[in-house]
């Protein structure tokens, strides 16, 4: 595999080795050294169970010795998709302990996305759970299995007493257990998501080095201690939840991790009074139902120390409102999948924290804002964000043509983030380059919607742009021009959810043209729409 991604250039990776960023150990170092040192502690509590950091490494290593011995390899491939439970956990470590090398596919997804992913990594391993709407019977099984026939293991959650139950392979121990071995510090522990700006769906290798990193740092830089009660409401897999500190960085300090299976407000706060949570972790979508709901409710926030705010622009007047409404400090954090992870400190001023993203979680993250042509901008001047560093990735999984775009031939990454940078180093972000949708924290490729949106037998073109919303900071409005009476808004999202698209990236509004505006070498203008939309934003019809 090492050879369908690029690698650090060998004097950045001896440099970062020699600074101690790079270690040279497994991601699964933290769990067994916890196992090993405190094994009784808590590591996850998710409903009513409660699971020890030994048990949590048990049921790791016993899946991981199943796995091996049923002829899985180290350098395989496997798509997982489980929701926020705890198994999401012992599954990720087993994956790890036999260096079978997951991509991680969220709750939301559905058969387009799973598609995608496996069409990329050729998975010979599926784990998924039979509360999906799609593996409620085991026709995707099959689909996935023609499509791949090296797919020749699964394991579901909620089987129940058969040899795919995912619960008994967890639990049950193996009597002669064979070895197994992670894949190489250097090389790929796993698949990250990209956000994406196109219809395809881009991979992230991550690898134990880079990785490791970025866990150790953030959890020391979130002064993160063996206290520290982590509430995970947003989904587990993604990267903010996961390494930024996340549940990863909360494992490695020892301290304990809560479920919750959504942001909602309220079943929220009963966590975190009931199981005194420190600290969680938010997009600014749930952050302002949360701060609707909390006034009558302050007496069960009464343990919560830390609100992260990431995954999307956080309005200013917003920030300013947490700590007297959720009585706890802010931390905002910009990072991306990629690597590049920003942080306001602890012990910035307020104003630091109320109207910047903060700094680099890293001395040697090496930053530029430049222009179109790739010229350095001055202090103060916004621009585009290109970043390289030693845990931020050298490319997309077999995209050579993409890389080739967002990659330079200093191998900085180019992550289509406008921002600007004040004098003491602190980011803020501006505005995007990219051609797509950031719906509450999920980005939504306007790309792949308009190419589904053609499939449709009535409709010759489509656009979609994002629109200004209040509450969710965008949502997506479809520009459609159809040749027959124009089908309605909720027909269209019919047939989008038919196609297998998850239901988050289904234009929230719809405005029918008769003719769609083009630029003058006949290419759509979607800055013509954005204008119009800006003039009148309530002018889409068909909102759900």
């Amino acid at each position: 595999m090492t050879h369908l991604y690029h690698q650090w250039p060998r004097k950045m990776a001896s440099r970062y080795r020699r600074r101690g960023y790079w270690l040279d150990r497994p991601l699964t170092h933290s769990l067994e050294q916890r196992a090993a040192t405190c094994g009784h502690a808590l590591a996850v509590i998710c409903g009513e169970r409660e699971i020890s950091y030994a048990e949590l490494n048990q049921q790791a290593g016993n899946l991981a010795a199943r796995l091996i011995a049923s002829g899985l390899r180290p350098g395989d491939t496997a798509l997982v998709q489980l929701s926020n439970v705890a198994e999401f956990y012992a599954v990720f470590f087993a994956l790890l302990k036999a260096g079978i090398v997951a991509v991680n596919a969220l709750f939301s997804h559905r058969r387009l996305e799973l598609y995608g992913y496996a069409d990329q990594v050729q998975p010979k391993l599926l784990i998924a759970a039979r509360s999906h709407e799609l593996f409620s019977d085991d026709r995707i099984i099959s689909k996935l299995r023609q499509r791949h026939p090296e797919l020749r293991h699964h394991l579901l959650l909620g089987e129940g007493a058969s040899e795919h139950s995912l619960e008994h392979w967890l639990n049950s121990a193996v009597a002669h257990p064979p070895q197994w071995q992670p894949t190489a510090a250097g090389d790929v522990a796993f698949f990250q998501l990209s956000g994406g700006s196109t219809g395809t769906p881009k991979l992230i290798p991550r690898t134990h080095n880079d990785y490791d990193y970025s866990v150790r740092a953030s959890a020391e830089l979130c002064a993160l201690s063996p206290q520290s009660r982590y509430l995970c409401a947003l989904p587990a897999g993604h990267n903010f939840p996961l390494s930024s500190p996340g549940a990863l960085g909360v494992f490695h300090a020892g301290g304990c991790v809560v479920m919750a299976s959504s942001p909602e407000p309220l079943s929220c706060f009963a966590l975190i009074e009931r199981h005194a949570v420190t600290m969680t972790a938010l997009v600014p979508a749930a952050v302002a139902l949360w701060l609707q709901a909390a006034p009558n409710h302050r007496a069960a926030l009464r343990s919560l120390r830390l609100l992260q705010v990431g995954g999307a622009s956080f309005a200013e007047a917003q920030a300013r409102q947490v700590p007297s409404i959720l009585g706890c400090a802010l931390q905002q954090v910009f990072g991306m999948a990629e690597g590049l992870v920003n942080y306001t400190r602890l012990d910035d001023d307020p104003e630091v924290i109320f109207t910047t993203q903060g700094r680099p979680l890293c001395p040697d993250d090496e930053v530029r804002i430049v222009d179109e042509q790739g010229q350095q901008l001055p202090t103060g001047t916004s621009g585009i964000l290109a970043v390289r560093g030693p845990y931020t990735f050298c490319g997309y999984f077999k995209s050579p043509a993409h890389n080739a775009r967002v990659f330079d031939d200093e191998g900085f990454y180019h992550s289509g983030d406008l921002v600007l940078r004040d004098a003491n180093g602190n980011v803020k972000v501006v505005g995007r380059m990219k051609d797509q949708i950031n719906r509450g924290g999920e980005k939504i490729a306007a790309e792949e919607i308009e190419h589904l949106l053609l499939q449709h037998p009535a409709i010759t073109q489509a656009a979609v742009v994002a629109q200004s919303d209040p509450a969710l900071g965008e949502k997506s409005c479809a520009f459609v021009v159809s040749s027959n009476p124009s089908p309605s808004p909720p027909l269209l999202r019919r047939f989008l959810l038919e196609l297998g698209i998850a239901a988050y990236k289904l234009p929230d509004h719809f405005h029918f043209l008769a003719t769609m505006p083009l630029t003058a070498v006949g290419k759509i203008d979607k800055h013509s729409l954005r204008e119009r939309l800006a003039v009148h934003p309530f002018e889409c019809e068909g909102t759900p």
